[in-house]
């Protein structure tokens, strides 16, 4: 953590370059955006000199001679003789001066907002489309709360600061400069007194904007902490409930909620100095206007006209350039916002194969398995001295794994936690890449496939499916989107599940909740299943896909796989040998490698793992029926 906050708190010029960079497009909106503001500033100060004009130069009797600046505002107002008979032609010209100040107020906050959203929503579609891409064991070490704040507050900070914050600077710095000649030219002395604690006003709002900027990654970083928390009890909320942790979860989220607190206090107090002192300091500056000006209205050096305008004029830019301190405390949130955002976008997304090794054919094949035509697919297999070694562990999950598998064969995966068999399956969808060795789908090295063309053609159930807030008939729909009513119910027949959707309330339009959590776990993987035979893949992978399902049901799909024997190569793991004895042929793995392979036949008589599993299998089964009905399902997990 220390050294992430190091990192994002150095100086902000990458932070800056990324924030730039995203701005392509929308530059010129915002270049019309600060070019409003100076016709616009130019007409604020004009206005007070209207009044300036007509107090020390048309009413007053014995008044100095005016200058070039209000000689000509007289002019163009008709002469002093025609103001002293129809004063209300310069209460006309303040107000029409004013409205069209308005206007390129208007202007300017309608081209930035429209360039700062046009910019949000490409950078939102952008980190999306980033997070699809990046590889899945990236996601398994990302803080899910964490994601989701970077997603959703630091974008909404960012945004902030493009619709308001950025023309604010330009704002502020043009109310200070565009009236400095008009005010130089009617009398410098006054000049003087009017900005003479501007330089420090400044200064002190750039040194808080320096201090600052930690505290608003701390902040920000103890708000996705808690975020992490909430989303991950939400997700668990069953498991909470199962084990009373309520009250442990709620300590959890308090201890999160109290730093959250304690840094949000510890901020708050920099900004109420903050905000006090440079009141203080403006305050003081009308202070010293007041009393300058007022010394010099006693003693005649200065007209009353001139006084009422620099009054208006330093209140004009005074609170816009006291306002920079809060510019300068968005621009630091902002900044924060765009390097933690820019974290993600920097991550390496998953690798793709050289383009020139994409024939093509290839590329003909992945649009046809795009459009879900089946045409060339085949999915036979081959592992080729696979080995596979996470750099957090110091021995290899696989280790030099040789297998063929024919197009259409049904293999069964068989070991212990940690056997490797689900690597196997990551391997082959490319969620992971071996160390060494090859894999090959229908001769084909996959790693110079692209990741897309692999995946279209292999379908997945895990022991724990993941099901989308929809109604089932959704769910399995999303296997192929082109899939008649009558292919969602063979699927669902298929899986075994058909007859449970016909009992619910509204059938197929049931809502199945979040991630599915209405059904059973049973009932969620039938589900899962259905989806994924609806696809007619190339390859479809049973991890521990049959684990909460009952021995008859299992049954029953086992069947099913059995007369779709040859419509697909199956490979399935699971730790039941009675999910696995129908298979074309077991693979038994030990500590990374492929102990023995066989039919159930085959290896149910050869010494060795297998043999000893299945006694041990028997032996329960006949225990458990001499003193009632079997359990329904292991109570063991799928290994890796």
């Amino acid at each position: 953590m220390q050294e992430e906050r190091q990192r994002t708190t150095a100086p902000f010029g990458p932070a800056l370059r990324l924030l730039w960079l995203e701005t392509r497009g929308e530059r010129l909106r915002y270049g019309g955006a600060l070019l409003a503001l100076l016709p616009g500033a130019a007409l604020l100060a004009i206005a007070p000199l209207i009044p300036q004009a007509v107090l020390d130069h048309v009413l007053a009797e014995d008044g100095a001679p005016p200058g070039p600046i209000s000689g000509a505002l007289i002019e163009l107002l008709g002469g002093a003789d025609r103001l002293r008979a129809d004063l209300w032609i310069a209460m006309m010209a303040i107000f029409a001066v004013t409205l069209a100040a308005g206007a390129f107020t208007y202007l300017r906050g309608r081209w930035a907002a429209r360039a700062s959203e046009a910019i949000i929503r490409r950078l939102r579609d952008r980190l999306y489309d980033h997070l699809q891409r990046l590889p899945v064991s990236w996601h398994h070490t990302a803080n899910t709360g964490d994601l989701i704040q970077r997603c959703t507050s630091d974008v909404e900070t960012i945004r902030n600061f493009l619709a308001s914050q950025v023309v604010e600077i330009g704002r502020a710095l043009a109310m200070f400069l565009v009236p400095l000649p008009l005010m130089l030219a009617l009398d410098p002395r006054m000049t003087l007194a009017a900005v003479v604690l501007m330089p420090g006003i400044t200064g002190f709002s750039y040194l808080f904007f320096r201090r600052v900027r930690s505290a608003f990654l701390a902040v920000d970083e103890a708000e996705g902490a808690m975020t992490g928390v909430l989303q991950e009890n939400l997700v668990g909320i069953r498991v909470v409930r199962a084990f009373s942790r309520q009250e442990h979860e709620e300590e959890r989220f308090a201890e999160r909620n109290s730093r959250h607190r304690l840094l949000d206090r510890t901020l708050y107090r920099h900004l109420s100095v903050f905000w006090s002192v440079s009141d203080f300091f403006c305050f003081l500056q009308l202070a010293i206007v007041i009393g300058y000006g007022g010394l010099r209205l006693l003693d005649g050096t200065l007209e009353t006209g001139a006084f009422y305008f620099f009054l208006a004029v330093v209140n004009l830019f005074l609170w816009p350039m006291r306002f920079m301190g809060r510019i300068l405390t968005e621009f630091g949130k902002a900044t924060v916002a765009i390097s933690r955002v820019g974290e993600i976008l920097a991550s390496e997304i998953e690798s793709q194969p050289d383009p020139a090794l994409v024939t093509a054919e290839d590329r003909r094949e992945e649009e046809r398995a795009s459009e879900g035509e089946a045409a060339g697919r085949r999915g036979a297999i081959v592992f080729d001295a696979v080995a596979y070694h996470p750099g957090d562990e110091q021995t290899p999950i696989l280790d030099g794994v040789d297998f063929r598998i024919a197009a259409g064969e049904t293999i069964a995966l068989l070991g212990a936690s940690g056997s490797g068999k689900s690597t196997i399956a990551r391997l082959l969808l490319r969620f992971i890449d071996p160390d060494r060795g090859r894999i090959l789908l229908d001769g084909r090295d996959i790693a110079t496939l692209p990741r897309s063309r692999v995946r279209s053609r292999i379908a997945v159930v895990l022991q724990d499916p993941f099901l989308y807030s929809k109604t089932v008939r959704e769910n399995i729909h999303l296997g192929r989107t082109t899939a008649s009513e009558a292919d969602i119910e063979r699927a669902a027949t298929e899986s075994a599940i058909h007859d449970s959707i016909a009992g619910f309330h509204d059938g197929y339009e049931t809502t199945v909740g979040e991630r599915g959590v209405t059904l059973s776990g049973g009932q969620r993987q039938r589900v899962a299943l259905a989806r994924a035979l609806i696809d007619e893949p190339d390859i479809l992978i049973l991890d521990d896909a049959l684990s909460a399902v009952d021995t008859d049901t299992e049954s029953e799909i086992i069947e099913t796989l059995r007369r779709r024997s040859g419509a697909h190569t199956t490979l399935i793991i699971a730790h039941r040998l009675s999910t696995l004895m129908h298979a074309d042929r077991i693979l038994v793995l030990e500590r990374g490698r492929i102990a023995q392979s066989g039919s159930h036949v085959e290896l149910s008589r050869a010494d060795g793992i297998y043999r000893r599993l299945w006694k041990l299998e028997s032996a329960l089964e006949e225990e458990l029926a001499d003193g009632g009905e079997p359990s329904s399902g292991s109570p063991e997990g799928s290994g890796r």
